[in-house]
């Protein structure tokens, strides 16, 4: 069973560096290098030189990416920019936010998760992880030995239990505050009190936990933990058992996950009419539209039919926009096409795009890695550049997606999902020496 503990967090000491917002930042993998260079002048101890270290001429085996953050996260310590928590605690962890036009207020708590590997606990994976990511943060972690970015897991909990008995612990208290680049609003509250904490534990207990962000975190934590007990160190209670975990009730309703459409290389260049062709019965398709501006109409079409089998293509040649929907003869050829998966996983839209459209019926096996994007204003960007002969746009797999598919086993295509806004890194470092 999932066991979720308190723990002595490493935290910014704000009497130290000011701001809390100056010294957070986005989780690594959405940091453009841009993004690192800005993060990097906003304050000298930004958690960035410990999360994505920028790496310099001349690197080599004594002095690199990952040597700096160490040492930047022992010398912090020492200075009193950082400081130890006095007694074990829970975070809570809110969110204030807007999307689509509504506010948000995405509430959860951090704690230490005892790791298990897929498929031999609780814990359920819904998306692929790549080995480069893996071997990276590998190297950062037995160098720092900590946790930096918490993982984000979500549970179910109909009555939000575990997350009421926390929020009645902290009602009246100040919390810690920082916004993002994004202007999310970021609330956080450690609770101490061991009778709170002990029944969080039991009522978190039986559940399962879905990682919804952090698959790469994950694994690599699973990773370190192998490392460690390869070098006869790692007892039941050694730090590198855990990881740092946010976690978030399914029935949460600031939950939003925002769609991943794709603008698309390495395919061939056709029209709206060929495009349509080549769909043949697989799809019900027609031609509803032109220009690049049109994506915010068919995106709104696509929203209101809410179907993971309707996808809008536009195709760069003569910039049309084609809207296709799934028939059962592409139902058919989807289950012959991937039948190491089952129905569930067959139905998402992420996966009708690429395997049936994609490198069945367009013939790409070897696609180049898409640029993914969140807007349809960036899709938009995306066509008026002329990079890309085709984008799609598809619907976001939901929270009901992923217990399903998780609980079978089976694992989501890559950016199948986006749940906004991310975790910010720097609020909690975990250590685990």
């Amino acid at each position: 069973m999932p066991e979720i503990q308190a723990f002595r967090a490493i935290r910014y000491n704000l009497g130290h560096v000011g701001r809390l917002s100056d010294v957070v930042a986005p989780p690594y993998d959405i940091i453009s290098p841009d993004m690192q260079n800005e993060l990097y002048r906003k304050h000298p101890c930004n958690c960035v030189r410990l999360i994505l270290n920028r790496k310099e001429p001349g690197d080599d085996e004594a002095d690199n990416c990952y040597i700096r953050a160490r040492d930047f996260l022992k010398n912090w310590q020492q200075e009193g920019v950082l400081f130890t928590e006095a007694d074990p605690a829970l975070y809570v962890y809110h969110q204030q936010f807007t999307f689509a036009g509504m506010e948000y207020n995405r509430r959860g708590f951090m704690g230490r998760l005892r790791l298990s590997r897929f498929g031999r606990g609780k814990v359920f994976p819904h998306e692929e992880t790549h080995p480069a990511a893996k071997q990276d943060r590998l190297m950062l972690m037995t160098t720092c030995k900590a946790n930096m970015s918490p993982v984000f897991g979500l549970y179910p909990d109909e009555k939000c239990e575990a997350q009421t008995l926390l929020d009645d612990a902290i009602a009246g208290q100040t919390p810690l505050e920082a916004t993002d680049q994004l202007g999310v609003v970021n609330r956080m509250w450690p609770v101490t009190d061991p009778n709170v904490i002990a029944t969080v534990g039991a009522v978190m207990g039986p559940k399962p936990i879905f990682i919804a962000d952090g698959h790469h975190r994950y694994e690599t934590a699973c990773n370190y933990r192998d490392h460690v007990a390869q070098m006869g160190l790692l007892g039941p209670e050694h730090p590198a058992n855990f990881v740092l975990m946010m976690c978030v009730a399914m029935e949460d309703p600031g939950l939003a996950v925002m769609p991943t459409h794709r603008l698309l290389a390495g395919v061939p260049e056709m029209t709206a009419e060929q495009l349509v062709t080549t769909l043949g019965d697989c799809f019900a398709a027609k031609i509803i539209g032109e220009g690049p501006d049109f994506a915010t109409t068919a995106w709104e079409e696509i929203e209101t039919e809410n179907n993971q089998g309707t996808i809008a293509l536009c195709t760069a040649n003569d910039g049309r926009w084609v809207l296709a929907r799934l028939t059962d003869a592409g139902a058919v050829k989807m289950a012959e096409v991937a039948p190491e998966h089952n129905e569930a996983w067959r139905s998402l839209g992420v996966s009708i795009l690429h395997r049936l459209i994609i490198e069945t019926l367009l013939g790409v096996k070897d696609l180049p890695k898409p640029n993914y994007v969140h807007l349809v204003d960036e899709v938009i960007e995306g066509l008026k550049s002329g990079e890309y002969p085709l984008a799609a746009l598809v619907m976001p797999a939901v929270v009901d997606d992923i217990h399903q598919i998780s609980m079978t086993g089976e694992r989501m295509p890559g950016k199948s999902t986006y749940f906004y806004p991310k975790l910010l890194s720097g609020l909690l470092i975990n250590p685990l020496e």
